[in-house]
């Protein structure tokens, strides 16, 4: 997003994508990426990361980043930035532009990490979500996540008083079931 609108990292507008989910492609996200991510994750949290952080993290050995596109040329629309580390993964943050969404995005990148964490050998995927954000807590339930707990007080929120973290975890297929 540019300035909280929507942008493909040339400042162009992106629109919606009007078709199903199958339309959008995942691509491996590149440090090709990193600005369009960080317009995306700025757009949606008040404690962005921006474009070096972004960049850092795509430079991890053991990223796994996936970014939505549609369009030619390609515009992004959402992106899922994970990390994995010996057995398990943890996806960091994941956002799907605002009128990206609705549109099986978040799910098709739910499992696209899910995919590539379990190839990375990851036998569990974890995460953290505000406890008041409904609409990702049921994306994450309808793609099998369970809650395991609680962290109090885990999000600082500047407008209100700091929120509790709910979190999650889902178990990946083993080696031989992949």
């Amino acid at each position: 997003m540019t300035n909280g609108k929507n942008g493909d990292g040339l400042g162009q507008p992106v629109a919606a994508p009007p078709l199903t989910p199958p339309r959008v492609s995942l691509l491996w996200a590149t440090q090709l990426h990193a600005a369009d991510i960080a317009r995306l994750h700025s757009a949606m949290f008040a404690r962005a990361w921006d474009e070096a952080a972004i960049m850092g993290l795509l430079a991890h050995p053991g990223s796994v980043a996936l970014v939505a596109t549609y369009g030619a040329p390609p515009s992004v629309g959402g992106y899922a930035l994970a990390q994995v580390a010996a057995d398990e993964a943890e996806i960091l943050s994941l956002g799907v532009a605002e009128d990206w969404r609705r549109h099986g995005v978040g799910s098709q990148l739910v499992d696209g990490i899910k995919r590539a964490a379990s190839r990375a050998g990851a036998r569990a995927l974890f995460l953290e979500v505000a406890e008041s954000n409904a609409a990702a807590r049921s994306l994450y339930a309808k793609a099998g996540f369970s809650e395991t707990g609680r962290r109090k007080g885990y999000y600082i929120r500047t407008e209100s008083s700091a929120e509790d973290a709910v979190t999650l975890k889902i178990d990946l297929p083993p080696p031989a079931a992949r």
